[in-house]
């Protein structure tokens, strides 16, 4: 796996490219938009991690432009701008996540794995995570080989357990994420789906464990 930072400090990459290594991947750095956008176009790397605040073209323009010329590269932003017009812009001009500075470099380590895992399940019609498996065409979910009965919102909150295992996901996050089945979802509803999906998965050995103020995550 090959992830291209590209950030215009010249401190940050020193740790990342370690911390990177230890987890299996390489790192390429580079400190402006402009060569980034050259690089990505040759499709040599799995995911780009990009500051907004580079020198010349902004990373904000730099994800336009991939996105407009059709690269679906999963690119996390990683930025120190906390304003939520900020974030907003950054996720509707094509970012796959948002990652503000200062950050805990385990964060930062999950958010990527699952972006990865993100973006290689939709190249792939099934993910298997421990003994399930979700075939993501049809929407059929099976546990150890038996079929696993779940509504529509079940099968969506386990998705989003499974893709950010093994982080915790935040319990606002799940509530965005089932938006698209109900608009309306609260953090208390989460709590509800949750403790209906728990007795279907908990029976064959896995653990949707509870992470107090936080959310959950999927223990297989």
């Amino acid at each position: 796996m090959r992830i291209l930072l590209v950030e215009d400090d010249e401190l940050l990459p020193t740790g990342l490219r370690e911390a990177f290594a230890q987890a299996g991947y390489e790192m390429d750095h580079l400190c402006a938009a402009e060569p980034a956008e050259d690089a990505l176009a040759h499709g040599l790397h799995d995911l780009a991690i990009v500051d907004l605040g580079l020198p010349g073209m902004d990373g904000m323009e730099l994800v336009r432009r991939l996105r407009a010329a059709g690269n679906k590269l999963p690119v996390l932003i990683l930025t120190a701008r906390d304003a939520l017009d900020d974030r907003v812009r950054g996720l509707n001009q094509g970012a796959d996540d948002y990652l503000i500075k200062p950050f805990l470099l385990p964060e930062l380590m999950a958010r990527v794995q699952a972006l990865i895992r993100r973006s290689q399940s939709a190249a792939c019609s099934r993910i298997t995570a421990g003994p399930l498996t979700l075939d993501m065409a049809t929407h059929e979910a099976s546990l150890r080989g038996a079929p696993l009965t779940l509504t529509g919102r079940e099968w969506d909150l386990l998705l989003q357990l499974i893709l950010a295992a093994p982080a915790v996901v935040a319990k606002r996050r799940l509530a965005d994420g089932l938006s698209r089945w109900d608009k309306e979802i609260t953090d208390n509803a989460v709590e509800i789906y949750v403790s209906r999906l728990r007795p279907k998965v908990e029976a064959e050995g896995l653990a949707i464990r509870t992470v107090r103020g936080i959310g959950y995550r999927i223990d297989f």
